[in-house]
């Protein structure tokens, strides 16, 4: 990217924040410190109304614009895909704001652009892992853009919860600190003042929904990334070192469940590989190993053997 560019890019970086600290800037474009300050500097030679905090980053003032921004092609066609797994892991709500958001956008666009996302658009498509489940009434999954103002806000949420679990619903006030995508379900973190104390909330389970007018202290509650690790370490656990040898043909069948499987080296020896794996559960990585029958060798630990052992006498008795 030459100069002229990036001091573009940044000036659009800058309205996209509040504040932007001189690290997000050199990380983003893969230069220096040196080079952003003086970047920065050129921009405010230019007229440009930037404003500097010491210990903070750079904020443009108010009341300063750029004229609209016109979109590449590229730029555009990475929208057009973003629309497209909007429609398959967003909710009602999201998807009939991008919607609206993709409609301004293309009315933006050169003729050419245009022109370019509508012969993209039937060729372009995400399929889901799992299909969606049936529409249910009951649960209308149209609250991501609530739950989003509500974070955006700090404002407590009224919903009626229903758990699966324990197959009943309860009205619950909660404080959110976070939304995540997993699989195939968008969840809710937040303080439940019921239960006192944190909880994960499957968004396609609310009922009902309400934001309403009561502001929470956010600085009481922790936030979403420190949940998330908080959740990992706990779910760890013990670790089990596990060594395996598969036939190497065997390879091209496994090219991305080695990952899901906590891979961590992988070394060939002759017509057979060596693959490390660290997994907190022996018997789920066992009834994943007993697929590959004689081409699998177990290497260690000796505990891994005698799961296997005993989900063949599982299988044996099972079928004899």
């Amino acid at each position: 990217m030459n100069r002229i560019d990036r001091l573009t890019a940044i000036l659009i970086q800058l309205q996209g924040k509040k504040i932007v600290k001189a690290a997000e800037i050199a990380d983003r474009f893969e230069i220096s410190l040196r080079t952003v300050y003086r970047d920065v500097k050129a921009l405010q030679e230019a007229g440009v109304p930037i404003g500097a905090e010491a210990g903070t980053g750079y904020y443009i003032v108010d009341g300063y614009h750029l004229p609209p921004v016109m979109f590449s092609k590229e730029e555009a066609a990475a929208l057009l895909t973003g629309e497209k797994l909007m429609e398959q892991y967003s909710d009602h709500s999201n998807q009939k704001q991008f919607g609206f958001a993709m409609q301004k956008i293309r009315s933006v666009l050169r003729g050419s652009e245009k022109d370019y996302l509508e012969s993209l658009d039937e060729n372009i498509a995400v399929l889901r892992s799992r299909p969606k489940y049936p529409e249910d009434e009951s649960f209308p999954n149209r609250f991501l853009t609530d739950i989003q103002q509500a974070l955006g806000m700090n404002q407590v949420i009224n919903m009626e919860y229903f758990s699966f679990q324990d197959e009943v619903a309860t009205r619950r006030e909660v404080e959110p600190i976070g939304i995540f995508h997993m699989r195939t379900s968008w969840h809710l973190i937040a303080w439940c003042r019921l239960r006192q104390g944190y909880r994960d909330f499957r968004v396609d389970r609310i009922r009902k929904l309400q934001v309403t007018s009561t502001i929470y202290k956010r600085d009481d509650r922790i936030s979403l990334q420190d949940y998330l690790h908080r959740e990992k370490s706990r779910n760890q656990g013990e670790m089990f070192l596990i060594k395996i040898a598969l036939d190497n043909d065997i390879l091209r069948y496994i090219r991305e469940q080695k990952y899901y499987y906590g891979l961590m080296e992988e070394t060939t020896e002759g017509d057979k590989t060596i693959l490390t794996f660290l997994q907190p559960s022996l018997e789920y990585f066992a009834r994943w190993l007993i697929v590959f029958g004689h081409h699998a060798a177990i290497v260690q630990p000796p505990e891994l053997k005698t799961v296997m052992q005993g989900l063949i006498t599982e299988l044996q008795d099972h079928y004899f």
